[in-house]
């Protein structure tokens, strides 16, 4: 099952903090992480990828677990990131030299999506209340022909129902933020 972390430094209770889960994950060997800290400047964005990279060089994680930033492909070329993660709406075109990364929410943008992978969501109703679009869609979405990480309430508990369903794997923020999921 490959694991797709993705970040909240507010949840996490800030960048000292964040960059300590960061460590943790990349120990545990998961296999992406996306930076998400969709409201810092393209500098700040810029100062904390590169501490993330860092510390990744630092602890010389082998296989190398994958870094991807937020929809700024202009900041992960810059630091030498792995990739970028983007909204379905945004416009489909490759990025030589980046893994593009896709959300969707529908079978209808898991099909269309120009992306080396999905993140579909959500799956099960989160803490939010949100409802869940449920396995069935997950199926439908796994078998659109790009691999499909399974985002939304998903816990470790359930994520098995999630590789079931053909997922790829699991991805989330709590999940991998708070141990007692």
């Amino acid at each position: 099952m490959k694991r797709y972390y993705i970040t909240d430094r507010n949840a996490a209770g800030g960048f000292r903090p964040l960059l300590e889960i960061i460590r943790d994950q990349l120990h545990m060997a998961v296999d992406y992480i996306q930076i998400r800290e969709k409201d810092l400047s393209a500098r700040e964005l810029f100062e904390f990828s590169l501490a993330v990279l860092e510390v990744r060089h630092e602890m010389k994680i082998r296989p190398l677990t994958k870094i991807l930033l937020s929809t700024r492909a202009d900041v992960a070329l810059a630091i030498g990131a792995d990739g970028v993660h983007l909204p379905a709406d945004a416009p489909q075109q490759t990025l030589p030299g980046l893994l593009v990364a896709r959300s969707c929410h529908t079978i209808e943008e898991v099909r269309a999506a120009r992306a080396d992978f999905v993140v579909f969501s959500p799956i099960f109703q989160g803490h939010n209340n949100t409802p869940g679009i449920g396995l069935d869609q997950l199926k439908l979405a796994c078998r659109a022909g790009k691999p499909v990480f399974a985002l939304g309430g998903v816990t470790w508990d359930n994520a098995e129902q999630c590789m079931a369903a053909g997922a790829e794997g699991i991805a989330g923020i709590r999940l991998f933020q708070d141990p007692t999921l």
